[in-house]
This record gives C-alpha cells, structure tokens and sequence, in this order.
C-alpha cells in the first residue's frame, strides 16, 4: 500500500501579502500640489484674452528697433498669455502624433515611477534582475537622449516651440503697446520665464527630498 504525500502548507506573510506602493507617495503628493498650485497661481496672473486680440491696437512698426521695444512690452504684459499659447500649440501638435505623445509621457513616467519617487527602499527588478539607482539613472539618460534625439519627439517639439515663439514675436511686434500698464505691485522686470523659474524651483523643492535619499 502506496503511502500518500503529506499535504503542503503554503504560508504568506503579511509583508509579501501586500503591495509595495511604486512611488513614495508622500513626496508624490507634495510634487501634485506644488505643481498645481504653481499652475494655478501663474494662470491667475493671465491677462483677459479680449485685450490680447484687440484690433484696433494692431498697426506695423515703423522700424525694427520700435518692433523690439513693442515685443519687449508686450512680452512684459501678456507673458502668461503667451506662455498658455505656446503650451497649446505643443499640446495639439502632440495630440496630432499619438506616436511621439506615447513615448514622451512613456519617459517622464519612466523617471517619476522607476527614479523620482520611487521608495528608497524599494530596489528596481526587471526580469529577475535587480538595478541599483546609479545603474537606474544611467539607463533613464541613454532612454532620454533616444526618445528625445533618436525619435520624432525633438524635432516634433523643437518645431511647436519655433512656431510658439514666432507668433509671440509676430504679435508683439505688431500690437501697440501705448495703452498697457504694468501692476504697481508687479516688477517691470520680471518676464514669463520667472513664472517658469517659480513653478520649477517648487517642483524641484517636491522631489528634492526623494532624489537625496539616493545620494
């Protein structure tokens, strides 16, 4: 008489029974809200659409130096304008490229998920292979000069900013800039770029904590 086998008792532990979050959700949440109440602070600051399209204020410039000091005005006055005008005109190009949408937001995914917010703890295994964050990175910035160098991703973005850019110019050179005035409050000096410059330093301030755990 055949002895039977003795039955198998499977056990998990609580630990492998649960799901290791895929990013420091902490820090994650903290980039989101920066990140939006930076956008929604910089939009707050836009300028009413009726005036930047306001006909009777169009005329052409008489010499290159006036489309210049217009340009420079206008850029002063409207940079939330035209910073919103530009992201449109990336947005719809990308939208018209399914193809190069995917594998720019397949790479920043990449480093939010795999990098940026990954838990410090938690090392990165593909195909049984575990990746240590100095290895991590470096494939992060060989897959970053591919997609953006090697792929129809740069030049589709470079072409949507050159095209961005040449209608800000075009409308700045030719809308008078004779009846717009600055805020008191709001330096002569600032330009879209320290919108840009804001938004930046508090996603960067977000993530900072995460990217110095693995240094």
């Amino acid at each position: 008489m055949s002895s039977s086998a003795p039955p198998v008792l499977l056990l998990f532990t609580a630990q492998s029974a649960e799901s290791q979050p895929p990013v420091a959700t902490p820090a994650f949440r903290s980039f989101i809200s920066r990140l939006n109440d930076s956008l929604r602070n910089g939009l707050s600051q836009r300028r009413p659409w009726a005036e930047l399209v306001e006909r009777s204020a169009f005329s052409k410039p008489e010499s290159f130096s006036e489309a210049t000091l217009r340009v420079r005005k206008n850029y002063l006055y409207f940079r939330v304008n035209y910073l919103s005008v530009i992201g449109l005109i990336l947005a719809f190009s990308l939208l018209s490229h399914p193809f190069s949408l995917l594998l720019l937001m397949g790479l920043l995914c990449s480093w939010i998920f795999l990098y940026l917010f990954r838990p410090a703890d938690q090392p990165l295994v593909i195909f049984g292979r575990t990746f240590s964050d100095r290895e991590t990175l470096g494939i992060l910035v060989i897959f970053s000069v591919f997609v953006v160098f090697l792929t129809t991703v740069g030049s589709l973005l470079i072409s949507a900013l050159m095209v961005g850019f040449g209608l800000v110019c075009a409308h700045g050179a030719f809308r008078v800039p004779e009846d717009l005035f600055l805020d008191e409050q709001e330096p002569a000096a600032t330009s879209f770029l320290s919108f840009l410059g804001g938004t930046a330093s508090n996603v960067a301030a977000a993530a900072a904590p995460a990217v110095a755990a693995r240094v």
